[in-house]
C-alpha cells in the first residue's frame, strides 16, 4: 500500500499538524516503512493460536492493604510548597 501525500496531509489535517512539503514527504516514508512491518506480520499463519491460552494461568497480583504510621513528618512533606496544620495546600482548579 502507497502512502500519498493527500493521506498524510489528511491526516495531520485530523491531528491539526502542520508539516512543510519536505516533511510531509519524510512522514509519507516513514508510514510506508510502517506500514510494510505490518504487511510482513500479516504473512505469518496465526490460525492454530488460540489467544486466551494464557488467561487461566494468570492470577492478578494484589498486595496486602497495610496501613503504617510515618513518625518523622517533616521528612514526609518536606517538598511541599504549603502546608495547613498536617494537610498539604494545592493551588485551586476549579472555578
Amino acid at each position: 500500500m502507497k502512502i500519498t501525500m493527500e493521506e498524510v496531509n489528511y491526516i495531520a489535517k485530523l491531528a491539526k499538524i502542520r508539516f512543510t512539503e519536505a516533511e510531509a514527504q519524510k512522514m509519507a516514508e516513514e508510514f510506508q516503512g510502517i506500514l510494510s512491518h505490518f504487511e510482513s506480520i500479516d504473512k505469518f499463519d496465526l490460525s492454530g493460536i488460540s489467544l486466551d491460552i494464557y488467561s487461566e494461568d494468570l492470577k492478578p497480583v494484589v498486595r496486602k492493604d497495610e496501613t503504617a504510621v510515618f513518625e518523622d513528618k517533616k521528612k514526609l512533606f518536606q517538598n511541599t510548597k504549603s502546608m495547613s496544620d498536617t494537610y498539604i495546600q494545592v493551588p485551586k482548579i476549579i472555578e
